[in-house]
């Protein structure tokens, strides 16, 4: 929709309805826009991409906010519809969430299809995966089986991953799913998958997976 410079808005915070944080608002010609995500300035390819997803692709209006040391994109909200828009998690965070959800939606899948036998055995191969590979907070059995069932919109109680940990268990994921279903139908398309999640971060997600190595794993 926009394509701004910095002296072209004005940025304030407001207090968030229903969270203890102070939230970003840009104000351009009487309209307001909330933060979505922040790129650094090597990053205009990103910010560009994510900007381009959501207003041509999903006709949202949003700004691609251009300032010397970094780009930013904010969607168009209404204050008072602030606590139901985008989560307030960095875009790491948003990745882990994410990552949670598909890891979820292919463990039902795998009980629902297979049984709950050939389920318990996927949580196993998961746990010696992530006990392997020393993902923080999630390298025990017990804190996979916590991870199987937690609410991934529950940020706060998100594994604190990082970027390798995310590719990793989407890497290993879609290696098990496609030894237990004998294909690898079960990775598409992603999207149907994440529809709990915030639409600027479920577009945010599917805009770095398709400039990632997985795009040819998962779509």
């Amino acid at each position: 929709m926009f394509i701004l410079k910095r002296q072209d808005v004005e940025i304030s915070s407001i207090q968030h309805p229903k969270r203890d944080q102070q939230v970003p608002i840009l104000h351009y010609q009487g309209q307001t826009f909330r933060l979505i995500s922040v790129f650094k300035a090597s990053q205009e390819e990103e910010a560009r991409g994510l900007w381009r997803e959501l207003t041509d692709n999903r006709g949202k209006a949003c700004v691609l906010l251009e300032e010397p040391d970094r780009y930013s994109v904010w969607g168009k909200v209404r204050i008072e519809q602030l606590d139901g828009d985008t989560g307030s998690h960095g875009k790491t965070g948003i990745f882990v969430q994410a990552s949670v959800f598909l890891l979820q939606a292919v463990y039902l899948d795998i009980e629902d299809f297979l049984g709950s036998r050939q389920a318990a055995l996927f949580e196993k191969d998961i746990a010696e995966v992530m006990r392997h590979k020393q993902f923080p907070k999630t390298s025990s059995p017990e804190a996979v089986k916590h991870l199987l069932n937690q609410d991934p919109l529950d940020a706060a109680n998100l594994p604190p991953w990082q970027e390798n940990h995310v590719i990793i268990c989407l890497q290993e994921l879609h290696r098990l799913g496609k030894t237990y279903f004998g294909n690898a139908n079960f990775a598409h398309p992603v999207v149907d998958r994440l529809q709990e999640m915030g639409e600027g971060e479920r577009s945010l997600f599917i805009s770095w997976l398709n400039q990632s190595p997985m795009s040819k794993l998962w779509q």
